[in-house]
């Protein structure tokens, strides 16, 4: 499992990319070799047997320089292994254009297999280098994620879940146990430390719409956010912080959303003390696909000139001119087109509970 104590300055490979593979199991690919090779030796043998009438075995006089099955095995292992004694040779002229357009190919691709592993390792690199050209040329708008421990998971979990395509997102983390988490999820990886520009590059924050860092210590984090800012001057930048003091540093290097993660587990442990029920409230609006979810959508037409209160969702915030306002503040007394809605509703909808802006409406926006 990767841990958040890995620190995301610890990298010792800089910069290397790699996308996750069909999990394939060693003894399956022994066994496809083993029975193609097999299979190659065997169909040989049958072809040479069933026209054994064309060959002539130059070492066996007493029997007329006739072919059996043991000539045929012999005479397969040899030329398919690139040997070919000559004893046994093709002397019609179909019994060698088969030779020259069949068993010649069959000799290749058994010689393939011989040394397939050292081809496959070849071919492996060589076809990593295509995905991850062809990776690189279809990435933009993506999101990246800095630290693949708990909260990097979760994080990439919620996108997920929210639709989000694993194709768009990318993993930096130093951790060889991260590679594979991620790897596992199917998520395309950047192995270096997340504070170096070449490393950043290599995963596309010049091109990333949102950059989330997760990692565990906060002065790895703001070094993390400062080359994020450098390197895109428009990303939003998500970061989780340990400490409470640390909050403004982070804001100051760039982050346009600090989470405190200690503070708000603690706040959870408080609340869920003082209040049970508020505390399995708090937890129902954290989980994902069941109970209360808490989502952000666009106005709709038929909403706007409205108060917030009016909605059928339970409406705690509106964006307007990127800001947020609460519910209750006196400029969003009423909705206004191009405002965005955060609200509280069903994580499924219920035919007594319907989730507006879910059914293809007509969507209130500025330009509309």
């Amino acid at each position: 499992m990767a841990d958040d104590s890995n620190d995301i300055t610890q990298g010792r490979t800089r910069g290397k990319v790699s996308l996750p593979d069909p999990a394939r199991s060693p003894w399956w690919e022994m066994s496809r070799r083993l029975l193609l090779a097999v299979g190659i030796l065997v169909g040989t043998v049958l072809l040479v047997y069933l026209d054994r009438a064309a060959y002539r075995d130059g070492n066996d006089p007493a029997h007329d320089y006739a072919v059996d099955l043991v000539d045929s095995i012999y005479y397969t292992t040899v030329t398919l292994s690139t040997t070919g004694y000559g004893d046994i040779a093709p002397v019609e002229p179909h019994a060698r254009l088969i030779n020259a357009f069949v068993i010649t190919p069959l000799r290749i691709a058994f010689l393939v297999l011989l040394i397939g592993t050292t081809l496959e390792v070849l071919a492996s690199q060589g076809r990593e280098l295509f995905r991850i050209a062809r990776w690189r040329k279809h990435m933009g708008s993506h999101v990246v994620v800095i630290g693949y421990g708990t909260k990097g998971r979760a994080a990439v979990g919620t996108l997920v879940n929210n639709g989000l395509d694993r194709e768009s997102i990318v993993v930096v983390d130093p951790g060889a146990a991260a590679l594979q988490e991620a790897h596992a999820d199917g998520l395309a990886v950047v192995t270096g430390d997340a504070t170096r520009r070449d490393v950043l590059r290599r995963a596309g924050v010049g091109e990333a719409e949102q950059v989330i860092i997760t990692t565990n210590r906060d002065d790895s984090n703001v070094l993390a956010t400062l080359t994020v800012r450098q390197l895109n001057r428009d990303v939003w930048i998500v970061v989780a912080a340990r400490e409470q003091e640390n909050v403004p540093l982070m804001r100051q290097s760039g982050a346009n959303s600090v989470i405190t993660s200690s503070d708000a587990v603690g706040r959870l442990l408080g609340l869920s003390s003082l209040s049970p029920m508020l505390g399995q409230v708090m937890e129902d609006l954290l989980t994902y696909g069941e109970g209360l979810e808490v989502a952000e959508r666009d106005l709709i037409v038929s909403e706007v000139g409205k108060q917030p209160q009016q909605l059928p969702d339970q409406v705690i915030a509106v964006v307007r001119d990127e800001r947020v306002y609460r519910y209750f503040d006196p400029v969003v007394t009423q909705l206004a087109r191009g405002d965005r809605l955060i609200v509280v509703r069903p994580a499924r909808e219920l035919p007594w509970a319907p989730r507006p802006g879910t059914h293809d409406e007509d969507f209130a926006t500025d330009d509309a």
